[in-house]
């Protein structure tokens, strides 16, 4: 998906071009049918609840959820944060959380939030590969344990974490379980249910949606008090006047999701291998970062060695990628999750993300394989001459 004058996009993993049948779903929805959902006197307000009630199946349908267990948010911040702190206030035992080192700085910010309110958080390191294993967050379980919050794929290195077995030992215990589940879900085959989650976050823009739109699922039963006040929308968990466009967007990317997810894997698989085995044979020094069987498919996430970090990106002129999270990109330092693994600061300054996407070409990866070869090369002949 790229022009002559336009670098090949491969940082699909911070965010994803709307898909034109989302888009062309959307549409009218700003215009002709445009009515606000809680309207429910006249013909423009049932429509758009009717639209949002097909959304909510639509996204239910992909995580194996009920409808009425879905909430509408403006995205996967927003549910992480109600998630956990809904969780956290409308408890009335427990104060301690668990979660992971290498979680998206939307957990672990609201998590050093709830620390000021009071919460214990125990943030568990992962091993050299990015995983957590059933022993290390049972170890970490305590009487007073709350909840638990563990990533469903890192954003970074695209490692899966056992969601099931932690799911399973939480219910066991009687401890909420929270996934930030945004960069797994419309990728991978997931069920809530077999799964054992009882709180899960996602976000539109990160499956061929809009941005500004997401949602939380919430199990049957879970008590999560509201963040937002205002006409307890949203079965009084989210007030706000719903987005209808957005979430019908939402809806149709999750339907898409839901018919291709199969054919989708195995072609991102195959041209994510492709990239990763082409460079990690051509280049020395260069290294996979995270485990390299449990992950998704369409992410890799690659150290090159004796280059500059930040000229090596400069440099990649002739494709988009990224050195890690989209909402840590500003940051001069080294990415945490990288260092979290063991990585060596030098080597995870000059570690680069490429995840590839639904209109990421072969084309476009043999490109993309050509230009990281000749850029790497010419980097580390300049610095020979210059000893």
């Amino acid at each position: 998906m790229s022009s002559s004058n336009r670098p090949i996009y491969l940082d699909y993993n911070a965010t994803t071009p709307v898909d034109p049948l989302v888009l062309e779903a959307m549409l009218p929805w700003f215009t002709e049918q445009f009515g606000n959902a809680a309207s429910r006197t006249h013909l423009y307000g049932w429509e758009a609840a009717d639209a949002v009630t097909k959304a909510r199946k639509q996204v239910a349908k992909l995580i194996g959820a009920g409808e009425k267990e879905i909430v509408f948010t403006s995205g996967a911040t927003e549910s992480n944060n109600l998630a956990l702190k809904g969780a956290f206030e409308a408890s009335t035992n427990g104060k301690h959380i668990i979660t992971i080192a290498t979680e998206h700085k939307a957990v672990l910010d609201t998590c050093q939030h709830l620390e000021a309110l009071g919460a214990e958080v125990t943030y568990l390191m992962p091993t050299a590969d990015g995983l957590v294993s059933l022993e290390q967050v049972q170890a970490a379980m305590r009487p007073d344990t709350l909840l638990v919050s563990v990533m469903y794929a890192n954003n970074e290195i695209g490692v899966i974490q056992p969601i099931a077995d932690i799911g399973r030992l939480c219910r066991e215990r009687g401890i909420l379980f929270h996934t930030d589940a945004t960069q797994a879900v419309g990728k991978i085959v997931m069920q809530v249910v077999f799964d054992h989650v009882d709180l899960l976050s996602l976000s539109a823009h990160k499956l061929y949606g809009p941005k500004g739109v997401g949602a939380l699922y919430v199990r049957r039963g879970v008590k999560l008090t509201a963040q937002q006040d205002g006409g307890r929308h949203e079965r009084g968990n989210r007030s706000g006047t719903l987005n209808v466009p957005g979430i019908v967007g939402l809806g149709k990317a999750c339907q898409l999701a839901y018919v291709n997810m199969e054919e989708e894997h195995q072609r991102l698989a195959y041209l994510r291998d492709r990239l990763e085995k082409k460079i990690l044979e051509t280049l020395p020094n260069t290294y996979l970062n995270g485990n390299p069987t449990h992950r998704l498919p369409q992410t890799t996430n690659i150290s090159f060695g004796q280059v500059d970090g930040e000229e090596l990106l400069m440099s990649f002129n002739r494709i988009a990628v990224s050195s890690g999270s989209a909402c840590t990109s500003a940051s001069v330092e080294p990415s945490f999750v990288l260092k979290a693994l063991g990585v060596p600061d030098e080597l995870a300054y000059a570690s680069v993300r490429f995840s590839l996407g639904r209109f990421t070409t072969e084309e476009d990866v043999e490109a993309a394989i050509q230009h990281v070869q000749k850029v790497v090369e010419r980097l580390r002949a300049a610095v020979g001459h210059s000893m």
